[in-house]
């Protein structure tokens, strides 16, 4: 994959604080990554906003389902990464 060296100006203490959480991944990496959840959630809040339009609003119990939904997806993924003599035992 092609990449481009850019400048950008961040606060010195976010800055301390990503270089100190990207240390194993390094700070490109870190923030590339952190450009793609930006991205992928502006775009995922476009399509809310267009099924919005068509369909109405989202109502309170249909909220409550999806977040309970996703809260079971949460859950699912973390157990599949914990290390597998944990997942045996439990």
């Amino acid at each position: 994959m092609a990449t481009k060296k850019v400048t950008v100006t961040i606060p010195e203490d976010l800055l301390e604080e990503v270089r100190a959480e990207a240390a194993e991944y390094g700070l490109s990496a870190y923030v590339a990554e952190a450009l793609r959840l930006r991205r992928d959630r502006d775009r995922l809040r476009e399509l809310v906003d267009w099924l919005e339009e068509e369909h109405g609003p989202v109502s309170g119990p249909e909220r409550a389902a999806a977040a309970a939904e996703l809260d079971a997806l949460d859950a699912e993924h973390a157990r599949r990464r914990e290390p597998r003599k944990d997942r045996d035992a439990a």
